[in-house]
């Protein structure tokens, strides 16, 4: 039985309270500060001023544990809107801005689909969202958004980690390896790409995001319209 099926146990008089909402709310917030290497059921519970062995009625293992935070997360994923570029869009922009306040839940993203009710919740709003579209282009579709969300965001939160590694923004990091292009490119091997690094538009991380995001949906719209 899932996790999320398991009735939790029954409430006992003990000197501190416990529940899963509470053990997922303190596992959080461990990763938010410090990532997911701070997340561990010993760290939980002290967080929690428990004993460890109190968070097995609640939850198998670690594992769990990380379904249950991913599951909360998807929480914060509520795409609207009122046709299906609308939702999609939406549910692109949430995603992206649950992943930058929790990036351990970039981390987390693909693999095996997530079953928690948040999760389903969410597909639903996007499946019956795109009830015009032939039913097996539905789940290639989310497929197709869902993978460009996971790309950008892992690539953009990798960048924020490598500054923080280096202590070298972007502009910095860039002015440091200027001397380096210019000597490549002037060898002539590469004219395509030093046109595009000297004279394309150098956008930051959002129009980056919404340009690509435009592409893809309109993409989606041509093939539909076929």
């Amino acid at each position: 039985m899932l996790v999320w099926e398991r009735p939790e146990p029954p409430n006992r008089p003990v000197p501190a309270a416990l529940s899963r909402e509470r053990i997922v709310r303190a596992a959080i917030q461990l990763a938010d500060a410090d990532g997911l290497e701070a997340v561990s059921l010993r760290k939980v519970a002290t967080a929690l001023d428990v004993g460890p062995m109190r968070l097995y009625s609640y939850i198998a293992g670690k594992e769990e544990l990380l379904d249950l935070m991913v599951d909360a997360a998807y929480a914060e994923i509520r795409p609207v809107g009122d046709d299906w570029r609308e939702v999609l869009r939406s549910l692109a922009e949430t995603t992206r801005q649950t992943a930058h306040q929790h990036k351990w839940f970039a981390d987390l993203l693909g693999g095996r689909p997530q079953l928690g009710p948040h999760a389903l919740a969410r597909g639903e709003a996007i499946v019956a969202a795109l009830d015009d579209f032939g039913l097996d282009d539905i789940m290639p579709v989310v497929g197709a958004v869902d993978a460009y969300v996971i790309g950008a965001v892992r690539r953009e939160i990798a960048g924020r980690r490598a500054e923080r590694a280096t202590g070298m923004d972007e502009k910095r990091w860039q002015a440091s390896l200027g001397p380096y292009l210019e000597r490549t490119f002037a060898t002539g091997r590469f004219p395509a790409l030093a046109t595009v690094v000297r004279d394309a538009a150098h956008l930051d991380a959002d129009d980056t995001f919404r340009i690509g995001l435009d592409f893809l949906l309109d993409g989606i719209e041509a093939r539909i319209s076929r």
